[in-house]
């Protein structure tokens, strides 16, 4: 087995990447960090807005980007992301799943279609992007690495009221496990990092109630009361999927790393 020098482990030159969710909060966090390794970035995001302001921030950086339009829910748009990215960059190395929606409903309040709607986002839209991603990494022949965003509410619940999230993110987390058994002879690794509460537009808007609230691409984290004393930033968890996506992960699958800032000890 090669050994890789530590000037070289957290390298992405050469590699490809998707990111669903790519171009606002954790996600952004998550492509920024995985395109100043060296990555080129596939954004991935509903709104082609948030794609080209995305775009526009990180090659301003110097970095190699672009982004499509596409829900994650629906197959096609899947098949179309996929193919624009091997037509534009050559290949896929590194997929994240990242996108995802939390609304919130109390379960007398959950109805079936809000309930379809996160399970579809989130649970649904992680399927279809791992099956099309791993059939064109095994294609290659070079394996990769596929980290799927969960949350610490795939192990504990939060909060009442977000019983359709949580559905969807313990399944994810037992999604990953298995693929990761199933695509490990094809030398892909499969694994999850499970965010705390981070400091997003959407968790901005939830506790305002609705309104629509600036926040900065890595803003301040306010104070928290968990262990470590503040909420998380998309930075945070930026880095923790850098690690998986690169080789510093080299003997990791089908596990999940925590980044609460303590949350889950309380």
């Amino acid at each position: 087995m090669n050994y890789i020098q530590n000037d070289s482990l957290l390298n992405l030159k050469d590699k490809v990447a998707i990111v669903t969710g790519g171009t606002v909060g954790i996600g952004y966090g998550i492509s920024n960090r995985l395109a100043e390794a060296g990555a080129k970035v596939m954004v991935v995001s509903r709104k082609q807005e948030d794609g080209d302001a995305a775009v526009v921030e990180l090659k301003a950086k110097g970095c190699v980007v672009s982004s499509v339009q596409g829900d994650v829910s629906k197959e096609e748009d899947v098949k179309k992301v996929v193919a624009e990215t091997v037509k534009q960059f050559g290949g896929i190395d590194i997929l994240v799943n990242n996108a995802g929606i939390f609304p919130m409903a109390p379960l007398a309040q959950l109805t079936s279609e809000l309930f379809d709607n996160v399970v579809a986002t989130n649970l649904k839209g992680v399927f279809l992007f791992v099956k099309y991603v791993s059939e064109q990494m095994i294609l290659q022949g070079r394996g990769g690495k596929i980290i799927n965003v969960t949350s610490i509410d795939a192990l504990h619940p939060s909060m009442v009221g977000l019983a359709s999230y949580d559905a969807s993110k313990h399944g994810v987390w037992g999604f990953t496990k298995n693929v990761a058994l199933e695509l490990a002879k094809h030398n892909i690794w499969v694994n999850a990092v499970a965010p705390g509460g981070v400091m997003t537009r959407g968790v901005a808007e939830m506790q305002s109630g609705g309104k629509t609230v600036a926040v900065e691409r890595n803003p301040e984290p306010p104070k928290m009361e968990v262990p470590m004393g503040r909420m998380g930033v998309p930075d945070d968890i930026g880095k923790a999927v850098l690690f998986l996506a690169s080789d510093m992960a080299s003997y990791m699958t089908g596990t999940q790393i925590v980044v609460d800032g303590g949350y889950l000890l309380k």
